[in-house]
Order: C-alpha cells, then structure tokens, then sequence
C-alpha cells in the first residue's frame, strides 16, 4: 500500500495582503518539504485572505489574486520547490458564463489550486455556497462544477473547499465514485463556541461517505469579529481520529497515511450531483508503506492536540479575535477604562493576553459616585496585570457641564458616561491607542449602555459574551493563573460585588434588569435561537418578564448598529449574523 506523506499548514492569513500571505505559503512549502512531505495544502482563500466580502465584486482585486497564484507558482520553482504539490486557496473567476446563477463570464469565484513545477496544474471552484450566518457567499461566487482529483505517489487525493463538507451530497459521494484514496478539503470554518464536537463528527461521517481518509485543514487566526481555531482533524475510512492540530495556533501537521493504490481503470467522466471528474496525474510511482518516519517528528504525542475545556477555549478565542484586530489593523497599543468592575476588569485581562501588559493602558475616571472600593479594585487590577494605568477624575468637567445645563435624571447619569467616552477619545486621538469598549452581550441586548458614553471604542473584545458567561470566564482566568503559580489578574472583589454602573447613588444594574441569570436564559432563547414569546413563556419564564425583556431587545436596535465590532464567539452574534431593521414596528409581545 502506498504511502503519503502529508503537510496540513494551518496558518493565519491578512485579507487583501496577497504579498504577505504569499511569502508565508513560500515559507510554510520550504519547512513542508524539509519534513519530507508529498503533498503541501494550505487553507481556504489563503492567498487573498477570508472573508474579502465586497472585494470580491473588484476586478482589480480578482484580477490580482490571479497574477499572485502565477507568480507565486514561479517563485516556488524557483526556490526548487516546484516538484513539490502545493494546493493553495485564492480567488478567481469562471471562465464561462452560469445562466443558472444569473451571472456572466468572470464572475468571482472561491477556488483553489494545485501549483506544481511552476505551473497551476488543476483548478477548482467551491460547489456548495454557504449563505447563512455570517455568510453571503452567494452575493460574491458562483460554484464549482467538477470533481478535482489528483494522483500524487500513486495515490488519488480527491479535492474539496469547507462548504463541500458542511452539506450532503457534492464532492463527498463523488469522491468515493471517483475511487479516491484520499478526501482533501481545505477550510476558513469561522469559530463557534461547541463547534470542535460538531466538526469531529462531520469529518468522521464525510469520510464514511466518502469511503476513503480524510484530511479536514482549517485556518487559524482572526479577520474582524471572526476567530478562526484552526484544530485540523485527519481520520481513516472508518472515522478513527489519526491527527488532530491544536486550537488558535499555527501548526505545520505532517503525518504518513498508508492509502489504497489508484487503479489504471480510475473512473473518468460525470458522477454525483452532475460534477465532471478532473484528474490530472502528477507521479504515478508509488512511496512503499514501510518507508521512513519523517526526521523530526511534528506531531504531538500521539498526533492529537490536548483539547481546551469550555471556558479555556472561549477565553482563547477572546484573545486570538483581539490580537488579530490590533496587529493587523497597525495598533500600537490599546486603552480600557477601568472602572473597578467585572466588564472592564476581564476586557483588560484579555488585552493583557492578546497584545502584553506593556502595551495596554487603562484610565480610571471616578466622579461623586465612583465608590472608594471600586477605584481601589481598578488600581488592584493594574498592579496585579502590570498594565500602564493613571487615574483622571470627572468631577470637575461633570460640574461644568450641570452648570451649564441642569440636567437631571437619566440624562445626568448618562453624562457622566459621555464624559468618560470623550476622555478615552481624547486620549486615544492624543497617544494612538486603540479603545476597547466593555460592554457585554446582555447590556447590548437590552440597551442597557450609553450611547458615545461606554459604547465608544474601536473594539468590542467581549460583546459576544453574556453577563453570566463574564463572570465564569474571570474566574477560569483567575484560577487559570493560579495553577501556574501566577497572580490572578482580577481583584476578587470585581468578581463578587454586585455589577452597577455607579452613576447614582446605592445604583445595582438589577435596578434596571433581572437578575441575570433569568435574563441570559431568556436572551439566549430570543436572540441566539430566534423562540417567539410564546414558545419562552412555555419555556417557563414569567409572561410579564418575557414581555419587558423582548421590548428592549427590539428598541435597542439603534444602539447596537452603532456598537464597534468584536469577537463572535457564539452561533449568533449581533452584527454580521443578527440582521434587523431599525426602523420596525412588529413587537413579539403584540
């Protein structure tokens, strides 16, 4: 039985930076091939980056994802890796027009390409377009109508891009048709929190389907509000699990598969779902099964990564999104207002992580209301993280400002949190940081934030995150840290007093809101699950509860449209998968 020796490069990659990620390919194709390798892949839409959204409707653009992939199988050559196969995502365009879809010749399309001895040797285009959540695939791309496959060592590698995967029928069943020894599908799978279950299992029933190993390559890194977790998977026929990469790390995965032969009567021609087969035979010389073990190991005992447990693994996706954001967008540095509660105190926690102490800033601005133990716990946070940290009180501008207009009430409250937003504008405008803005899931639901007050900022590292969720992942960062014989970032006290705003006198948020506990499982139901009212209160939730929580939901739309953006950790984020008018008169409570 011949064996393949296979690279699996998940690597993060810039969108629109084709010279940045073409020169990782380069470097990532040179350690493959000093690892012995047979077969190169790196991810989805590598070359170009993923998700380019509207970039995808240039020409220019296209047009210069397609001089890269050429150049870049040159320079491959020339470096004297040509002879090595190397199956690298771009973007492209049909060649022919699709009627069916409505578009012409040249419309955009996911693809990707095996690049050999200079050359593009076999193209394909995604056949499955996914157009749900956060994706719009069928505003930018047309599919793919064949069935890729590729003879490396002797052994046929079938080809598929993420979305091939996700649905039934498609490139799966016309792999096994096509008798392929190998299923290879390259993936930009965006993070959710509990998908790492769910793709383990899709990849063992894909490769029962297809009746041949398959190799699942997902991308690391972060692009916007999206994490990508890498935590690539190879499994045999049968679904038994033979490699597994880690989550949120980069990560060249070389192993040996032993792989059935392809047979001289390999089908040609159309099968499933209409895709034509295109093979194209690179080496017909098989490598014999008893060949030698790669000279410096690259797995991990075993071939499969330590998983993360629940909170761990929210906590790192938190970070990866952050850091992202910041080093590819040019941040220097990052400012948080501390305010000595749990929000705040975890947001900067996070930053810490993501981009080093050194390198973030936090400003406490109390006024009249800021309790002396909450300024203690901000100055608390500080010491313990080693964050840059400086206190600049309200109180004087607050006067100024009620002088000038006696205002009371609400408005008087919301005052001082633009007075706090204006400072940490100013600042940042002054110094060149990045504000972090620190509202959670649940305030941003119920609008229970001001607008240009705690809402200001470039980022919103935790606006995918509810209350309940905020406290569980401080403490699982505290205890974290602990373990390792390090200090706890955040002050005890942020974690067990209760959260207020202070911006009146004695001020809890249960003022304003339930408890949240009651309000996230309510939230969770309407927001992330789309239940109606009824179907909450057959949930066993307080009718007159349900109505009030759904009420603000549906009047805080205008806030949240105003919200920065920040890590989507959950199946349905506000933003990109949560797409609402703002002006609406439909209300699920009549």
């Amino acid at each position: 039985m011949p064996r393949l020796r296979l690279a699996l490069n998940q690597i993060d990659s810039t969108v629109g930076d084709l010279a940045g990620n073409a020169e990782a390919v380069v470097r990532w194709t040179r350690h493959s091939a000093g690892q012995g390798a047979h077969l190169v892949a790196f991810p989805e839409m590598m070359l170009t980056g993923y998700p380019v959204e509207d970039l995808a409707l240039r020409s220019s653009f296209v047009a210069a994802s397609r001089a890269a992939l050429l150049s870049l199988a040159t320079r491959l050559a020339d470096e004297g890796l040509g002879g090595l196969p190397v199956v690298v995502g771009h973007l492209d365009r049909s060649a022919t027009a699709r009627p069916k879809y409505g578009q012409p010749a040249g419309a955009p399309q996911n693809a990707v390409a095996v690049l050999h001895g200079g050359e593009v040797v076999l193209s394909l285009a995604k056949h499955h377009l996914p157009n749900y959540g956060v994706f719009d695939e069928f505003r930018y791309f047309v599919p793919g109508d064949t069935m890729p496959v590729l003879r490396v060592r002797g052994v046929d590698v079938a080809l598929a891009v993420c979305e091939d995967l996700w649905q039934d029928g498609g490139r799966v069943p016309a792999a096994r048709s096509a008798r392929a020894g190998l299923l290879l599908s390259v993936n930009a799978s965006p993070y959710e929190r509990d998908k790492d279950d769910t793709r383990l299992e899709l990849v063992r029933k894909r490769a029962q389907e297809a009746g041949c190993t398959t190799a699942y390559l997902a991308m690391a890194g972060g692009q916007d509000e999206l994490v990508f977790d890498g935590d690539s998977i190879v499994v045999d026929r049968d679904g038994t699990v033979l490699a597994r990469a880690p989550q949120f790390t980069e990560e060249c995965v070389v192993l040996d598969l032993d792989l059935p032969a392809a047979g001289a009567d390999a089908p040609t021609g159309v099968v499933d779902d209409g895709l034509r087969i295109d093979r194209v035979v690179l080496s017909e010389e098989p490598v014999p099964g008893d060949g030698p073990a790669p000279s410096d190991e690259p797995l991990l005992s075993g071939g499969h990564a330590e998983r993360l447990d629940d909170d761990e693994e929210v906590y790192a996706a938190l970070v990866a999104g952050l850091r992202a954001y910041v080093t590819k967008n040019g941040f220097r540095s990052v400012l948080v207002g501390l305010s000595g509660g749990i929000d705040s105190a975890l947001v900067a926690a996070i930053a810490c992580d993501a981009v080093g102490a050194r390198h973030v800033y936090g400003v406490s601005m109390p006024s009249r209301y800021s309790s002396e133990h909450s300024r203690g716990d901000a100055a608390e946070l500080a010491r313990r993280t080693g964050l840059n940290f400086r206190t600049v009180a309200i109180e004087a501008m607050f006067d100024a400002y009620m002088g000038a207009l006696g205002l009371t009430g609400l408005a008087e409250e919301n005052l001082q949190s633009r007075l706090r937003g204006t400072l940490l504008m100013a600042l940042s405008n002054q110094e060149g940081h990045l504000v972090l803005a620190p509202g959670n899931k649940s305030e941003l639901a119920v609008g229970y934030s001001t607008l240009y007050g705690d809402s200001v900022g470039g980022y919103g590292p935790i606006k995918d995150v509810y209350k309940t969720s905020v406290f569980r992942l401080a403490e699982w960062r505290n205890r974290a840290a602990a373990a390792r014989g390090q200090t706890p970032p955040i002050p005890e006290n942020s974690i067990t007093k209760p959260p207020s705003a202070e911006l009146r006198p004695g001020q809890v948020d249960t003022d304003s809101l339930p408890d949240y506990p009651v309000l996230d499982a309510i939230l969770d139901l309407y927001v992330d699950r789309d239940r109606g009212a009824d179907e909450i209160v057959a949930a066993g939730y307080d009718r007159e509860l349900v109505t009030r929580t759904l009420r603000m939901v549906d009047t805080a739309e205008y806030k949240r449209r105003q919200y920065p953006p920040g890590t989507k950790i959950s199946a349905k984020g506000f933003g990109r998968d949560r797409r609402l008018p703002v002006t609406n008169r439909w209300r699920e409570t009549g």
